[in-house]
């Protein structure tokens, strides 16, 4: 079994050595990878003097390290942790059993369910922010997870190797949570304990432009994943305002058998015209997305396959050298 932990780090130093020795304690045979988006400081060379695997991610943001993570390295299981020291280490373990016992495609770090997320941070908006975008997902994907914007998370290789990596930035979270909802990957979530940066960390988080970029991906993925109901409310906005707007014109029309309110009119048709169009969108994308997924099952069966075949392959030339060192 070989386990991958994933640090996405920028301007770490002050944490970075102490992550990644809590993690060599607690998982000693996993490799550790330390992504470098752009640091200005000595993450990179603090990192490799305490045994992490040091690569370069030029692309700046967050979702970009996740990429090139994802892309490039091989593992069996893969614990995904900020660089900040905010994550504890002993909790790798529980992130992992779920993924080893088959329960979870991805393990989420719970930092909110226990309260310490609330007590730690200090930074203003956040509790809120991470209140408005659980509550949207749930609503929209009638799902209960309580901790969507997490950064300490597990996969199996399956869902890191079928994952598409659209955002850029720290909407990945967000990114991870809606793909899994919507694609129906097992999800487990493991309360965590939550602590605030060191003295001398800073947040490389702006509250209000990246909770905006959140909130555009959310609306961005719903409409790609939920068409129907996302034209559908659009339909029914424009037909109710049209229904509004024309309704005078329309019991002028039966009093005096003459139209007089004309922008009104032109404007009524205008909008139920909308309706019209954003219902037949809606039902035309439906029937695209259906197949997309269809299309996406596939390619699961695919990966699945190739992944088994992969262990097989393993196993029979681990066989094969136990074989040849007893003869």
């Amino acid at each position: 079994m070989k386990v991958a932990v994933l640090i996405p780090c920028y301007n770490e130093e002050v944490t970075i050595a102490k992550v990644i020795q809590d993690f060599r304690n607690e998982l000693p045979d996993a490799d550790i990878y330390v992504y470098d988006n752009n640091s200005t400081d000595k993450t990179s060379e603090i990192a490799r003097q305490n045994g992490a695997i040091v690569r370069k991610e030029p692309r700046q943001g967050k979702g970009n390290v996740v990429r090139s993570m994802f892309f490039e390295i091989d593992a069996d299981y893969y614990i995904m942790v900020d660089g900040d020291d905010t994550y504890p280490a002993k909790f790798a373990h529980n992130l992992l059993t779920p993924l080893l016992t088959g329960e979870a495609d991805m393990t989420i770090g719970d930092r909110l369910s226990n309260g310490t997320y609330e007590n730690e941070n200090k930074r203003a908006f956040h509790n809120f922010g991470n209140n408005l975008v659980k509550n949207l997902i749930n609503k929209l994907y009638k799902s209960d997870i309580q901790d969507i914007m997490t950064g300490y998370r597990g996969f199996n290789r399956l869902f890191v190797r079928s994952f598409p990596v659209i955002s850029a930035g720290f909407e990945i979270e967000t990114e991870l949570s809606i793909h899994s909802l919507d694609k129906n990957f097992k999800i487990k979530e493991v309360p965590i304990d939550y602590r605030d940066r060191p003295e001398g960390s800073e947040s490389k988080l702006n509250t209000f432009s990246d909770g905006i970029k959140v909130i555009k991906t959310i609306f961005t993925l719903f409409k790609d994943f939920k068409p129907l109901l996302f034209f559908s409310i659009w339909a029914l906005v424009f037909f109710i305002v049209g229904l509004i707007v024309g309704t005078p014109v329309i019991i002028e029309f039966f009093k005096y058998h003459f139209i007089y309110k004309i922008p009104s009119a032109i404007l009524a048709v205008g909008l139920i015209l909308l309706a019209m169009l954003s219902l037949v969108c809606a039902l035309i994308l439906d029937t695209v997305v259906r197949n997309s997924r269809k299309q996406y099952e596939m390619e699961l069966h695919r990966i699945f396959d190739e992944l088994k075949n992969t262990n097989q392959l393993a196993t029979t030339q681990k066989d094969e050298s136990d074989l040849i060192k007893f003869y």
